[in-house]
């Protein structure tokens, strides 16, 4: 019992990463319908970007879990505004292999500098130790990520349910085309919009430096079950993203757990569980079928 409980909660602090970067690609895909393939890049870049302020300028942990975030979500905005919107009305392809060599540019722009191997990144002093939750005890790290996640994923959920300004955002996300349509510029939330989910993808590389080594491929393997996580829940629906990030989590812990005699089936579970999904629902788990023609 307590070693199902464990890998339970293993598998809910995986899915908190894996919803905090599926949330962002959500909110871009539904405004802008670009496949964001350097998302794993940023999510890289946050997790050097901590690395780099700690090591080089003494910055500590819960700085950078504010700096990182913001400082690429302006870089996101000020990217979106040179080259990505340039694009936007061309075919979705042109942006995904601008998206995809921008990932090898920032990947060797970094390996120029720091190398491949991975560095280690010390978890915050507050937050060592473990939790005892009576089964067994589970690293403290691991619970404030799991908590901070949820609680972040209810705020923005909050913001975009209750708020004017998330509403509009949220009906430009999910239905861009019928939100013009009510006369809403939908356009003048595309650039912050863009720049949002780049600082969810900050974020989450800050959150995951601590507990996982720092190298500038970290977020080249996780970009692809992310966007499995993306279409399992639905293309553009956010509640849809967060649900299955944490469902894929914990899949994906029961999978290496029960299954480790057979590692070819417990390493592509998750892309069964998209085909599955696919076949019985083609728009994903929430997403929303489109009308014939």
């Amino acid at each position: 019992m307590s070693g199902f409980a464990q890998n339970t909660f293993n598998g809910l602090v995986s899915g908190a990463f894996y919803a905090l970067l599926a949330l962002g690609l959500a909110v871009i895909f539904g405004m802008l319908r670009v496949v964001n393939f350097a998302h794993g890049a940023f999510y890289m870049l946050g997790a050097f970007g901590a690395y780099v302020l700690l090591t080089e300028a003494g910055v500590p942990f819960w700085a950078a879990l504010v700096i990182m975030p913001l400082a690429l979500a302006v870089l996101g905005m000020a990217l979106e505004r040179a080259v990505i919107h340039r694009l936007t009305r061309l075919d979705p392809l042109y942006n995904f292999l601008l998206t995809f060599g921008l990932t090898l540019i920032l990947q060797d722009l970094v390996k120029s500098r720091y190398g491949i191997q991975s560095s280690p990144y010390a978890t915050p002093a507050a937050l060592s130790g473990s939790v005892n939750f009576g089964l067994f005890d589970f690293p403290t790290y691991r619970v404030f990520i799991l908590g901070f996640t949820v609680l972040l994923c209810v705020a923005v959920w909050w913001v975009l349910g209750r708020t004017r300004i998330g509403m509009v955002v949220r009906a430009a996300t999910e239905r861009p085309e019928l939100t013009r349509a009510f006369g809403i510029d939908v356009g003048r939330w595309v650039t912050p919009v863009f720049g949002f989910g780049i600082g969810l993808a900050g974020l989450a590389g800050v959150l995951a430096a601590p507990m996982r080594a720092v190298n500038p491929l970290m977020g080249a393997d996780l970009i692809i079950v992310v966007f499995a996580v993306v279409v399992i829940g639905g293309l553009g629906s956010i509640f849809g993203s967060v649900a299955a990030g944490f469902g894929i989590g914990l899949v994906q812990a029961w999978g290496e757990a029960y299954l480790s005699e057979f590692p070819i089936v417990s390493q592509t579970v998750v892309f069964v569980v998209m085909a599955v999904v696919l076949l019985w629902r083609p728009a994903g788990l929430f997403g929303r079928e489109e009308a014939p023609a």
